[in-house]
């Protein structure tokens, strides 16, 4: 029998892997037929958009023979199985299904993305959505990965019944349309072809800055995940801010991208350059649980007391609070999987050292994965807590042999950190305890970003281990101020005791009252002063404070927010301008507790309970009257 040579066409290696300054239409001309296996675009919707170089208001006729130009480039790349994706708005959403059609391709979807943080307008309902049409050149063969445990979804089985029939996989999601999704968390998810992600507004993290139109990661992680395959190529004709490229290269894909203005090629081309291969999506893959439900606003409203009530329950919650909806707790052969994993890679540590040590966190996933465990990571993490809460470890003779030691100099050194990544966080899952957010292995790399953000030179685990310091920490200053102070009203007033007529003493001036603002960047200290202790606010351009801090060696302090460029970013960024800064200097007593020597820098947080970046709940007392 004679053997058969298949010659497989691949673009230039000058092609793949890069952002391309020009036309795509001519770019897309110099890439070999049927060789990309996934495009995706998002092309200017032709609105009068201000682009850098592009001019976004066509006539009707030109805009449509344009986009029919770039979408027969795009027929002409894709491989015979290759998928097709396009981001449109309203204006020309008919128009151009219809025009991929008539050029040969096949609609498999039309998905509705459906975002937070629409433009306003004004004379009509307010913009908050776009339409995804998923193309296909061959409706009989084409990629779509759906065995991939990202893209299916729980069954109703599994949710609600909890039924041991259900597929342990999951199913494949419905169709299903929702008008309003955070008044129907139950019926509104990832599931479904109506979309929810945030839109990436201006304020995010996930802001690249320079571009106007960018696409959440999670959204693009979505259409690359389950339309392509590792190593694959991914095509952007409309690169922008570069996102397409970015989750392709975390997913494992090569890439392919044009873009005409030669600005946003060099600051996407940076972006990528921090990107490694398997690095996370930003932002939650079900964005759902970070906004809140409107279905409160339909009810009694609270008292100030009660949403304060409310409110410290979440920032308290002490110990890993497991519930019945983590649904695979009985299922013995997980459990079983997981404690020998957690036995082999421990090491004697702690539960909690091995869910926040980045190595150790690494290995025993790893380990669970060698012994054939499909539940994906935060599942694993989240079985490992459940069975540390319900006693299981210890009766396995697994309790913590070995201490964590992390010196309490550099905890409190970089505990402001720890503080501000937390409160960041807990904004943007105001439900969720700190042990939740620790769990979800996304979310607590969103966590890392900002804590490393505002400390750049402190470890992940320290900064990890920071938090839980700090809700003990929190719990002993309140019972200190309790004894101090006597019983504590909420706003940490000290209330007058029998004999004094009942009556609230005045309330104590702050310590910074008086003291004249300097602007960050001018802050000096003499070598004598090296070791100052004190309590400083940071406030913005405008006055409004944005930390409450205190530290035992202020001029440290000062330069671990100041000194490194990505702590002045993130300070500059909140303050809409150069910070301004406050300080109280003090002496210290050695035969003090800490938590006596926090009592001040505590009592002047609670005189500014607005503060942007303090976890403000955490430290507020409960009134119990």
């Amino acid at each position: 029998m004679r053997s058969r040579i298949v010659w497989i066409r691949m673009p230039s290696t000058e092609l793949i892997n890069q952002i391309h300054a020009g036309d795509c239409v001519a770019g897309m001309a110099s890439i070999p037929a049927g060789t990309v296996d996934l495009v995706f675009a998002d092309p200017p919707f032709n609105i009068g958009y201000q682009y850098d170089v592009y001019e976004d208001s066509l006539e009707t006729d030109d805009y449509l023979r344009w986009s029919e130009n770039w979408i027969r480039g795009v027929h002409r790349v894709l491989k015979d199985d290759g998928a097709f994706w396009l981001a449109i708005g309203d204006e020309y959403a008919a128009e151009l299904k219809v025009l991929s059609q008539r050029i040969g391709f096949s609609c498999r979807s039309w998905v509705i993305w459906y975002y937070t943080f629409g433009v306003h307008c004004k004379y009509k309902f307010t913009r908050s959505h776009a339409h995804i049409f998923h193309f296909v050149k061959d409706p009989e063969n084409f990629t779509f990965n759906a065995d991939d445990p990202k893209l299916r979804v729980p069954s109703a089985r599994q949710l609600v019944y909890n039924d041991k029939r259900a597929n342990s996989k999951g199913r494949m999601p419905d169709d299903t349309w929702i008008l309003r999704p955070q008044d129907l968390p139950s019926g509104f998810s990832a599931d479904e072809d109506v979309w929810y992600f945030p839109r990436v507004a201006g304020t995010f993290k996930e802001r690249a800055g320079f571009h106007g139109c960018q696409m959440p990661e999670q959204l693009l992680g979505r259409i690359i995940r389950s339309s392509s395959n590792d190593d694959e190529i991914v095509l952007d004709p409309f690169s922008g801010s570069g996102t397409t490229a970015a989750v392709a290269k975390k997913l494992g894909r090569q890439y392919i991208t044009f873009d005409m203005s030669q600005e946003y090629v060099k600051l996407a081309s940076e972006r990528l350059q921090n990107i490694a291969v398997g690095d996370p999506l930003v932002g939650s893959a079900d964005p759902l649980r970070s906004v809140p439900s409107t279905a409160a606003g339909k009810r009694k409203k609270k008292t100030p007391k009660q949403k304060v009530a409310d409110q410290r329950k979440v920032a308290r919650s002490v110990g890993l609070q497991m519930s019945l909806e983590f649904r695979t707790a009985g299922e013995a052969e997980l459990e079983s999987l997981v404690v020998d994993a957690f036995r082999d890679t421990h090491a004697g540590f702690s539960v909690d050292r091995v869910l926040l040590d980045p190595a150790m966190s690494e290995r025993f996933v790893n380990e669970c994965r060698t012994a054939g465990c499909e539940a994906n990571e935060h599942e694993l993490r989240r079985q490992l807590a459940q069975l540390r809460f319900v006693g299981t470890l210890t009766a396995e003779d697994l309790q913590p042999s070995e201490p964590t030691i992390v010196a309490t100099e550099t905890l409190q050194r970089y505990r402001y950190a720890s503080e501000i990544a937390w409160r960041t966080i807990a904004d943007r899952y105001p439900t969720w305890t700190l042990d939740d957010l620790l769990l979800d292995p996304e979310i607590l790399c969103q966590f890392d970003t900002v804590a490393r953000q505002v400390a750049p030179n402190c470890d992940t685990f320290t900064l990890r281990w920071g938090t839980l310091k700090l809700r003990q920490l929190a719990a002993a200053v309140l019972a200190q101020a309790e004894v101090h102070q006597g019983r504590t009203g909420q706003n940490g007033a000290k209330r007058g005791r029998a004999g004094q007529g009942g009556k609230k003493t005045k309330k104590a001036k702050s310590l910074l009252h008086g003291i004249d603002e300097v602007a960050a960047d001018t802050i000096e200290w003499d070598d004598d002063q090296e070791h100052l202790a004190g309590i400083y606010t940071i406030e913005s351009t405008d006055g409004a404070i944005l930390y409450v801090g205190e530290s035992l060696n202020l001029p440290v302090r000062m330069r671990d927010h100041f000194a490194a460029n990505e702590s002045i970013d993130f300070w500059t960024t909140l303050a809409g301008g150069t910070p301004r800064v406050r300080m109280h200097l003090d002496k210290t007593d050695a035969s003090q507790s800490e938590q006596e020597r926090l009592l001040p820098w505590h009592r002047e947080l609670l005189m500014r309970e607005d503060s942007a970046c303090n976890l403000v709940n955490l430290w507020t007392p409960v009134d119990n009257a």
